[in-house]
């Protein structure tokens, strides 16, 4: 099975409290092979995840592939967790959205703020650049802020003050999404759906695990 290391460019994995630098293949500095780099990740987010072993094996191939996944299942059954459990395993930035109907454009993409000494505006970045982006309840907020985050999705870019801006290198989104029939949830469309490399639920676990 071949991994794309290449997607994983500058990302660290923590492996025994340690942080090894992982580097695209045909790096000297190769310290893992792509599988081992792909099995010890999995490993940590097992520990923290018991019983998903199918769901952790996707999403890490959407991970190293480049593509976003949508997790759509009930609140409470561990969506958010799995999402916080891959940022756990990879030294990235990471940043959580909680989509809400009043949720504005701004609190994603980050703002512009006056400096008066110098006279001039400094961009402060908002949660969007983060290298791991956790969408949580993605379809809670209304479908213009949807759009946004599907732009950078697709596009690998976001417009700021008429002026367009790259996510981070290996930009991955994790959205979760509460069932249809909820309240207060807006549908996305199949052609925002196709943002998505995968759409995954979470397994019923046993009792034992």
């Amino acid at each position: 099975m071949a991994i794309a290391t290449d997607s994983l460019k500058g990302v660290g994995l923590k492996v025994r409290g340690k942080i090894k630098f992982i580097k695209p293949m045909g790096d000297s500095n190769v310290q893992l092979s792509g599988r081992e780099i792909y099995q010890k990740i999995g490993n940590i987010i097992q520990k923290m995840m018991k019983g998903q072993s199918a769901t952790i094996r996707k999403l890490l191939a959407a991970f190293t592939s480049g593509g976003h996944i949508s997790l759509e299942d009930s609140p409470g059954t561990g969506t958010t967790t799995l999402g916080k459990a891959l940022e756990f395993s990879v030294n990235v930035s990471f940043k959580r959205i909680q989509f809400t109907p009043d949720l504005l454009l701004s609190d994603i993409l980050g703002v512009s703020i006056l400096n008066p000494n110098a006279q001039t505006f400094n961009f402060h970045e908002g949660p969007i650049f983060a290298h791991i982006v956790l969408a949580n309840e993605m379809n809670g907020a209304s479908p213009r802020t949807q759009s946004l985050l599907l732009e950078a999705m697709a596009g690998f870019q976001v417009t700021v003050d008429r002026n367009l801006r790259k996510p981070k290198y290996s930009f991955f989104v994790v959205a979760t999404h509460n069932p249809v029939e909820s309240r207060g949830t807006y549908a996305l469309p199949e052609a925002q759906m196709d943002r998505f490399a995968l759409q995954l639920s979470l397994a019923d676990i046993s009792a034992v695990e």
